[in-house]
């Protein structure tokens, strides 16, 4: 067998790979690959052949739980998605066997995309993107198993509970009232469908002005749609609440019209979204709060994770005011 052309990127190797994809006519001679950096979960490499380029997807160096970084979950869900009209990489392979490259890794297509900065056209395709995701019916494409839609808001609320009482270091007395308010008001689903988990500009490759992947599905399950449009309006917030990521910046079109288009997509009523945005607020206040608890206890590496905590107070005021508006 020839030699790769490169050094083994951390958690990939190359030999290991080539003899795996050339028994599945997916690869020819030495491979070279590189880490596509961006992501803060799953690890995600560009991988050549010499002819062709793809991309390999595993879970993060050092085994975390299985469930958080199923391999298997995010290609069923872009392999169901092919030819709905949500614009996701194609799928090639999927290897469970972990004795292969140390865990189980998926191969997809390469697309060519980046992450722009905000306008309001980037976010109207980005909505449109995301009407049409929830309109898949999930049993015409094979998906009616992926989760457990009955029952899915009460168990959100219940779960950010359970992670706040896991990191709780200080006082927060407002988020605790954030919480009682959503327990105490759940509203009835009004359709179940395919959730991203995560949908943001962050997690899709836009070239030309339009959405032409949307990635990172790791997340995904059966549930409320207005969970994913409520946390994509927040997203696109972030800036005035200070808190917004890199990708957040630009111009965005105001929430209401976005709001508003999706329901015309849909023909979802969205009357109680300032519930759904509260949530988003309580999940996101509730993930800064265990950044922030792990920093204080020296428990984290890199940048920026000293001012995590600063998050929660605005994340949580937000909540409470999209309830009352």
């Amino acid at each position: 067998m020839p030699a790769h052309t490169e050094t083994s990127p951390p958690g990939l190797d190359l030999d290991r790979l080539r003899d795996r994809l050339a028994g599945h006519d997916l690869a020819e001679g030495p491979l070279a690959a590189e880490v596509i950096h961006g992501g803060k979960s799953n690890l995600t490499y560009l991988v050549r052949d010499g002819g062709h380029r793809f991309v390999v997807r595993r879970p993060p160096l050092g085994h975390v739980l299985a469930t958080a970084h199923d391999m298997g979950r995010e290609y069923r869900v872009m392999t169901a998605l092919r030819d709905t009209g949500v614009p996701v990489p194609r799928t090639f392979h999927l290897c469970e066997d972990p004795e292969v490259i140390g865990a189980p890794f998926y191969v997809m297509e390469y697309v060519e995309g980046g992450q722009p900065p905000a306008t309001p056209a980037i976010e109207a395709d980005l909505v449109d993107v995301l009407a049409k995701l929830h309109d898949v019916d999930p049993a015409a494409v094979g998906l009616a198993d992926f989760g457990r839609p009955e029952g899915f808001l009460e168990r959100q609320v219940r779960r950010w509970k359970r992670q706040l009482d896991a990191s709780r270091s200080r006082d927060l007395p407002d988020i605790d009232h954030l919480f009682a308010r959503l327990a105490g008001a759940v509203p009835k689903t009004r359709r179940h469908a395919i959730v991203h988990g995560d949908f943001k500009l962050g997690n899709t490759l836009i070239a030309g002005g339009q959405v032409r992947a949307v990635l990172d599905w790791e997340m995904s399950t059966l549930g409320d749609p207005l969970t994913d449009l409520a946390l994509f309006l927040l997203y696109g917030d972030f800036a005035a609440l200070d808190i917004a990521e890199p990708q957040d910046a630009g111009e965005h079109m105001p929430s209401a019209e976005l709001a508003r288009r999706y329901a015309a997509g849909t023909g979802l009523d969205i009357s109680r979204l300032g519930w759904y945005v509260a949530l988003a607020c309580f999940k996101l206040a509730v993930i800064s709060e265990g950044i922030h608890f792990r920093y204080t206890q020296g428990l984290t590496v890199g940048d920026g994770f000293d001012e995590i905590g600063e998050h929660v107070a605005p994340l949580v005021a937000h909540g409470l005011q999209a309830l009352e508006d």
